[in-house]
């Protein structure tokens, strides 16, 4: 048998559109090319720019190709017989048989193979599927992207390592594979079935990197098994070492292994600041900015005290993504380097570990709700139980429907069987605990530090030693968990698992699983499920009457707070509730009566089940239910506190889209200032809590951050001390920063016409200048949106590409990965790109700000803030915007000078920088770059001069 791997270029991607280029590589049996094919095709229609734009064809390569038929002509008998392989394969055959059609030749109907499913599969920890990102990654040679010939050949390669790895897979997870995935659909099951068959006719054993158990292969054993992080005798030798020779130690290790490894003195100052505190149980907040070397900054001292000392060190970050860089950059190197063994554990919130009862549960009764997607999520999962050691969703890249699959096989603690599931010695998330529990150092995020406060201290380790990375999030955070947050879906998911309609969900399933037990009290079960059922139907209308409602009045009352098209906020002000409240109260009134019934009755029947059934299958399904029972039990009580809207603490308001009406409403209830119970969760529980970000400060002082987080007190008694460290980095050299001074001045919150066309002139000139490299950040979407096509067309005659948060793609990483890639380009980003993108080197040049990150003053919880501020007389605007806006500003500007390498310039298009008495703190909260203001037509110029310096000194 032969496989023929196909590519197409084509004039574009509609049903008129037509073939342009063909590329074809034939393989046989062992993946040996036994031939290829590649041709130009005459088009009778013209190539549009954008595609010679992305392939490089244009009307001269084509002029003298030979028509559509004769290719195919060629192309047909290589077909013959052969399974058609293709990266994205319903994109290449249907075009390839439409032509077929055109020309009057049959068309192909042999098997066909995805190698987007495939390596989905079976590499379900990469990052990205795109077939330029993939080949990279492999090493595959791929030299010409979206070029017929080349992607043929790279695809063809990509295939034979696919193949290869289905090879060496255990049998076990191949049968498991070739079941789920079936033929049904299309051909992957039969192809997996292929190899299944003849690896179980060699005598070759499966490799005994595996761990078998339950009909599943799996890397990870018992994690009973653990062993504390060192024995009697090297326990010892920690106590002879004192932390200038540790130090000492470090840095030699260090040397040997980093090629030209520089000691840096504000590293230095931080590692003794850390120790400081640790020892001496004062709090810390340290500012620290890039090139710093913060985390081995704290996590050096960090496991110097806490193995010298025996005590547990929790290391809380913002985002997981700098927990996942501990876990995979720093912390193995600090493994290669400590003189003695330790162990660190990374520990994150219970859904993001895999229930493997629940898993298994779901593959053997394939219980799909997306038969298509869900089956090649399914698939992803077995291969990466043989790959994991650690059983995180974040190791894995799903499709558009694997996060729906995924909550329905999460851990939990409502369905959780402890000790008594037959999983139990190799759950995942017992392990990360267990981990946690011996670890020497633990790291969490700040979602998981307020979870742990809710749930009584009973998830994470006990620990008297914190470090806040990124802590210029804790307060965000702290007011999301301390508060409630509701939604249409809070009650709508929950009530669609359990019963979705008079035949389908997860309690009509154990009716029917019932209806075989012959318990005395089946029959009564059954009866209470029949009668529970149409209740299900009452409270789905109420449910979606409240939300009516609630949106209706949101319409009515509510004020466009975020700037952005088709949002609404409305704030609930207790004492003033909106003319409809009443009604809205009397339909939460009718929610509430139904989820009481629910949830007695189901509450009653499943702690009977659980007690008298013996069928373990049966009591697993019940504990699941009762998880969601809990769910409904929890939004029920929310909704009534957040319907009454009475705890003067608290700020209430709604959200929701025009666009997506009812469906999109959002209830939010959080508390207006936190400090207090930040003060008595940490700053008096804990015996030192170290605090560090990059952005902690406003010019120079630290009493806004202590202020917010309620460290006024022990900065006055002496328990807390701040130190900010002096940049590692020449920003004079490194950085220019250009501010247009006669810009217009921006009305309004999105761009006027005016305003709006200087700017995309200007951006273009600029990257025009730079070869693209350029980074923009907005602070509104809407405004985004409004520059992004005509800067597109204004970018075009360059040949650089444009790049779009929420319109090329909604993933920040796959964006900053692109950008990357392609040098030529402008990634325009709003919110999530002011901070934690690193594009280090040549990739960024030219950072653009293009407003002063203010947040709404309208917005109900930055109004509140503002109105406890104006009662104890002091000026909101100076005491919680400026400051709050300088943070994110220096967030904005921490995104260019990456490396002591890095060179580049700053287009300000926000003149209040300049113009305003409070433009000063913005600029003066800068780590020391060359600030200019200029005409605007001097911009360019004095760009190209910028980098003409640069230049010059390579």
């Amino acid at each position: 048998m032969n496989y023929a791997v196909l590519d197409l270029e084509t004039t574009g991607h509609s049903a008129g559109d037509e073939i342009i280029q063909v590329g074809l590589v034939l393989l046989d049996e062992d993946m040996q090319t036994i031939r290829t094919y590649s041709s130009f095709v005459k088009p009778t229609i013209p190539i549009p720019p954008f595609i010679t734009q992305l392939t490089g064809i244009d009307e001269s390569m084509v002029a003298d190709a030979p028509p559509a038929e004769d290719v195919l002509l060629e192309l047909i008998p290589l077909l013959d017989d052969a399974v058609l392989v293709a990266h994205n394969v319903g994109f290449d055959a249907g075009f390839l048989n439409q032509a077929l059609d055109r020309c009057g030749y049959m068309p192909f109907a042999g098997r066909r193979l995805d190698t987007i499913d495939l390596l989905r599969v079976l590499y379900p920890m990469l990052t990205t599927y795109q077939l330029g990102a993939v080949t990279e990654q492999f090493g595959i040679e791929h030299d010409q992207h979206h070029r017929a010939d080349s992607d043929a050949i790279a695809t063809g390669e990509l295939f034979a390592l696919c193949y290869r790895k289905l090879e060496q897979l255990p049998l076990l997870t191949l049968e498991r594979l070739a079941i789920l995935l079936g033929d049904e659909i299309d051909d992957l099951g039969w192809f997996v079935q292929q190899i299944a068959v003849s690896k179980s006719l060699t005598s070759s054993i499966d490799p005994s990197a595996f761990s078998y158990f339950r009909q599943f292969a799996m890397k990870t054993g018992d994690w009973t098994d653990e062993e504390p992080p060192r024995s009697g005798g090297e326990a010892e030798s920690v106590d002879a070492w004192t932390f200038p020779d540790f130090l000492s130690h470090m840095k030699d290790s260090l040397r040997a292994i980093i090629p030209n490894y520089e000691e840096r003195d504000p590293q230095n100052i931080m590692f003794q600041e850390v120790l400081e505190a640790l020892e001496q149980d004062k709090h810390l907040m340290i500012e620290a900015g890039t090139g710093t070397g913060k985390s081995l900054g704290y996590l050096i001292p960090s496991l110097y005290y806490g193995v010298k000392n025996d005590k547990k060190i929790i290391v809380s970050t913002h985002t997981i993504n700098l927990q996942e860089q501990l876990r995979q950059r720093d912390l193995p190197l600090l493994q290669s380097v400590l003189p003695y063994p330790f162990k660190a554990a990374v520990f994150k919130g219970r859904g993001n570990y895999l229930c493997l009862r629940k898993f298994e549960g779901k593959v053997v009764t394939k219980d799909f709700s997306s038969p298509n997607e869900d089956r090649i999520t399914a698939s992803q999962m077995v291969v990466w139980l043989g790959e994991t050691d650690n059983g995180d969703q974040e190791e894995l890249n799903f499709g558009n429907k694997g996060a729906d699959f995924w909550s329905t096989v999460a851990s939990d603690a409502d369905s959780c069987l402890n000790r008594s599931c037959p999983w139990f010695k190799r759950c995942f998330y017992h392990r990360a605990k267990q981990e946690a529990n011996l670890a020497d150092v633990v790291i969490t995020n700040h979602s998981m530090l307020f979870t742990d406060i809710r749930a009584d201290h009973r998830l994470l380790p006990g620990y008297e030693h914190l470090i806040v990375d990124e802590a210029h999030h804790l307060e965000e955070v702290a007011g999301k968990h301390l508060g409630t947050q509701l939604s249409y879906h809070s009650v709508n998911h929950p009530v669609a698992r359990l019963c979705k309609d008079a035949r389908n969900g997860l309690l009509i399933q154990l009716k029917h699983r019932l209806s075989g037990e012959s318990a005395e009290k089946s029959e009564a079960w059954r009866e209470t499920i029949d009668d529970v059922v149409p209740v299900f139907g009452d409270l789905r209308d109420d449910w979606d009457k409240l939300f009516e409602l609630l949106f209706a009045i949101m319409g009515s009352g509510a004020q466009d707070s975020t700037a952005e098209a088709g949002q609404l906020v409305l704030r609930l002000r207790s004492g003033k509730l909106p003319n409809q409240w009443k009604d809205a109260q009397i339909v939460e009134e009718a929610v509430h009566g139904h989820l009481n019934k629910i949830v007695r009755s189901l509450d009653k029947i499943f702690t009977e089940m659980k007690d008298d059934l013996d069928d373990q299958s049966i009591v697993a399904l019940v504990t699941d239910l009762s998880g969601t029972v809990k769910d409904l039990m929890r939004a029920r009580d929310d909704l009534r506190s957040f319907m009454k809207a009475d705890k003067k603490e608290f700020v209430y308001w709604l959200e929701a889209n025009n666009n997506f009406r009812a469906k999109s409403v959002h209830l939010y209830a959080v508390p207006a200032d936190v400090s207090g119970q930040l003060r008595t969760y940490f700053f008096d529980a804990k015996k030192s809590v170290v605090l560090t970000s990059a952005t902690l400060s406003v010019q120079k002082s630290f009493q806004y951050a202590a202020e917010q987080l309620g460290l006024q007190q022990d900065e006055e008694q002496g328990r807390l001390k701040t130190v900010q460290l002096p940049s590692p980095f020449n920003f004079r050299e490194q950085a220019l920063v250009c501010i247009p001074r006669n810009f217009p001045v921006l009305k309004g919150a999105a761009g006027d016409s005016q305003f709006n066309e200087m700017l995309i002139r200007s951006l273009a000139d600029a990257a025009a200048e730079t070869k693209g490299r350029m980074l923009v950040l907005f602070t509104s979407y809407r405004m985004l949106k409004q520059v992004y096509d005509p800067l597109k067309e204004a970018l075009a005659p360059s040949g650089i590409q444009l790049l779009a948060q929420g319109i090329d793609s909604g993933n920040r990483s796959k964006l900053t990965k692109r950008f990357q890639q392609q040098t030529a380009s402008v990634l325009l980003g709003t919110s999530s790109f002011w901070e934690g993108v690193d594009i280090p080197g040549d990739a960024l040049t030219c950072l653009a700000i293009v407003r002063l990150p203010f947040q709404p003053p309208n917005h109900p919880l930055v109004e509140a803030k503002s109105e406890l501020l104006q009662e104890q007389k002091q000026n909101p605007f100076m005491k919680l915007s400026i400051p709050q806006a300088v943070i994110r500003f220096k967030q904005g500007f921490g995104r260019l000078v990456r490396t002591a390498n890095d060179r580049g310039i700053v287009l300000i298009y926000d003149t209040r920088v300049i113009d305003t008495y409070y433009g000063k703190y913005f600029l003066y909260s800068l780590p020391g770059p060359k600030i200019e203001h200029m005409h605007l037509d001097l911009i360019v110029p004095r760009i190209r001069e910028w980098l003409a310096v640069e230049r010059e000194e390579r």
